[in-house]
């Protein structure tokens, strides 16, 4: 999947059975060495440029396809110290935190309320394939894909950026937040980290302002300073 932007250049995505997802090699990255980790970033490596090399070479490949793809390269004003190639991975979803309050599905979908909202998601709990297998009658299938819209705005509580009192008192993490994969999977969305890092500002102000742990400033307090901000906590 490429969608085309300026300067002849492409935003490039996984998109359909067989793409650019390197399906079922990160599991080891969240808890791995740096070591185990930097292999998995040059497998994933090897898979895409691999991918993109035998879709223009390969002589298995129908000849209008390798045509077309021999177009294309990599840009070459970009990462021109990591030969054109992007130096971070993209990581949606490692370790979280797991506090009191754990975002998840229910709320997203409003059959469970959320308390003491401090800013709204709202895109589809979306997750990627997570193994391939050859099924019974001899077929490579993937399992896992999920796409499914919470069907509203949904807002996301303060509780679940803090951390437990026992094990913080100082930390707010508007990013690694706890949540379920599945809430996790729509909350992820760059946009919502701005909206939680704007009210996780917000909240450390009061809570140096007033000197107390993230766990004891006043909601109330918080929520008007929100709002005065034009932080958007919830939709009629």
């Amino acid at each position: 999947k490429f969608d085309r932007i300026p300067n002849g250049k492409t935003d490039t995505n996984n998109f359909g059975a067989f793409s650019f997802d390197d399906i079922g090699m990160n599991y080891r990255y969240p808890e791995g060495t740096d070591t185990e980790r930097a292999a998995i970033i040059q497998e994933h490596v090897d898979y895409q440029q691999g991918l993109l090399w035998f879709m223009a070479n390969d002589p298995g490949v129908p000849a209008e396809t390798r045509t077309e793809m021999s177009r294309w390269g990599l840009c070459k004003d970009e990462f021109t110290g990591n030969g054109n190639w992007p130096r971070e991975v993209y990581v949606r979803e490692a370790r979280r935190m797991v506090s009191d309050f754990v975002m998840a599905e229910p709320h997203l979908r409003g059959t469970k309320a959320t308390p003491r909202p401090v800013g709204m998601g709202s895109y589809n709990m979306d997750s990627h394939n997570v193994r391939r297998i050859v099924d019974a009658r001899g077929f490579a299938r993937n399992e896992g894909n999920i796409e499914v819209s919470p069907e509203r705005a949904y807002p996301i509580s303060y509780d679940a950026i803090i951390p437990k009192r026992q094990e913080a008192t100082n930390l707010l993490v508007p990013v690694a937040l706890s949540a379920s994969h599945i809430a996790y999977g729509s909350i992820r969305m760059e946009p919502v980290f701005m909206i939680l890092g704007q009210s996780a500002a917000a909240a450390a102000s009061i809570a140096i302002r007033e000197s107390r742990s993230v766990q004891d400033i006043d909601y109330g307090m918080l929520k008007q300073l929100l709002l005065s901000e034009e932080q958007i906590l919830e939709l009629d």
